[in-house]
């Protein structure tokens, strides 16, 4: 099993990608404190390509750290989110970025995890840094949330829409049974950049209705035939992975209100008549949750999951090898 099994992955940039064009740190890659000051303009320059992020949880004292596979950082560094700088853009847009500080030794990294689009060698002024709030912030898009109107399926077979669902009510889960709802949390927040759900259309992989889920919400498929090579019946895929402009799209705009689900474990439960997890909960996605609410450890259940996962490696057609893969039809 892996030392440091994957969460989340998200596109960063080294810091030095957004570098001061006029201001007070002319030159300087966006940093913090004194590093970062109201004011300054920034650009992010061309040349520097987004990288992929992969963080975990199984740092020292259940800390997040880099995680295996990342194609940023060793596994195992450190991991911090420490701050989330406001920028605003030539047309009135903020746009948000939180800055991360990688610790490899005595050795420390910036990097930008950018919440909405950033545009190539456009013009942004930094009008605002929180830094409490950060955490808090990147637990938002790191949580795995039901788009309202997503129906899920009761213990009865009954099946509602997520907003009307009830702390204590009962839903079907794969593995345990019925199981009580424990927590639900509730954001409205903005359809953009890592924030933009995933909608999966009515009848792909087996969907009853439109299904819409935050990108890193991750789907439970059992497959009949191994069409993806992963040596397993089970598998497990983030929906951002399945986009593919046609039957799975990302839906950029607006506002949207969204609902996790939290039980006294991590769970597979059913939206629109398929398998897809529950919240899991780490200690970057914690953040969201009551300071006095105690669940079971999650640290199995976050090794176990990202076993099943299916990594960005997997190529493409990813939804239709699934849809074959549960059908047990082989190509053609």
């Amino acid at each position: 099993m892996s030392a440091h099994p994957p969460l989340f992955r998200f596109q960063t940039y080294s810091s030095q990608a957004l570098r001061v064009s006029s201001g007070a740190n002319m030159g300087d890659g966006i940093g913090l404190e004194d590093d970062a000051l109201p004011g300054d303009i920034y650009r992010l320059a061309s040349g520097y390509p987004a990288e992929k992020l992969a963080i975990s949880d199984a740092g020292e004292g259940g800390q997040p750290c880099v995680a295996d596979g990342s194609a940023v950082g060793q596994p195992g560094d450190g991991l911090a989110i420490s701050a989330c700088h406001m920028l605003m853009g030539p047309s009135g847009e903020v746009v948000e970025v939180l800055i991360l500080t990688l610790h490899s030794g005595d050795a420390e990294e910036l990097h930008i995890l950018p919440l909405s689009t950033l545009k190539p060698d456009t013009e942004y002024e930094l009008v605002g840094t929180e830094v409490a709030s950060a955490p808090e912030r990147f637990a938002d898009i790191a949580s795995v949330s039901f788009l309202a109107g997503t129906h899920l399926t009761l213990a009865n077979g009954k099946q509602i829409p997520v907003e009307h669902l009830s702390v204590g009510d009962v839903l079907l889960t794969r593995e345990n049974g019925p199981q009580p709802v424990r927590w639900i949390g509730f954001q409205t927040r903005r359809a953009v950049g890592a924030a933009a759900p995933v909608r999966i259309a009515e009848g792909t992989l087996n969907t009853s209705r439109d299904l819409r889920l935050s990108p890193q919400h991750r789907l439970f498929i059992w497959q009949r035939r191994d069409e993806l090579g992963t040596g397993r019946a089970e598998v497990m895929v983030k929906a951002e992975l399945l986009v593919n402009g046609d039957t799975v799209v990302r839906e950029e705009g607006g506002h949207v209100d969204s609902y996790q689900i939290v039980f006294d474990g991590h769970e597979i439960i059913y939206a629109e008549g398929i398998a897809v997890e529950s919240l899991l909960v780490t200690g970057q996605t914690r953040a969201l949750l009551p300071e006095d609410m105690a669940l079971t450890g999650s640290s199995e259940a976050a090794a176990s999951a990202a076993a099943m996962e299916i990594g960005d490696d997997a190529g493409e057609d990813v939804v239709e090898r699934l849809s074959r893969a549960s059908k047990g039809r082989s190509e053609g």
